[in-house]
């Protein structure tokens, strides 16, 4: 089908996508940094590129909002 859509008018939003990570999935030098925790929680931009690791979700979500950013959890 190549029918033109009219999404509307840009709006400016940054989605970005909020989800776990296994902290034995990284790197050794980010796992040292992690201490105790098993989990930590990416914010990755919507071509996938990893922008922070924060240690708990909620810090997720702040974080891309002080950024303008507008944060949706991948499960």
């Amino acid at each position: 089908m190549h029918t033109k859509y009219d999404f509307g008018p840009d709006t400016g939003e940054r989605i970005v996508y909020v989800r776990a990570v296994d902290v034995t999935d990284l790197p050794d030098e980010i796992r040292a940094q992690a201490g105790d925790a098993e989990t930590l929680y990416a914010v990755h931009d919507s071509s996938g590129e990893r922008l922070a690791l924060v240690k708990d979700r909620s810090l997720a979500f702040v974080l891309a909002r002080q950024n303008d950013m507008a944060p949706v959890s991948v499960h």
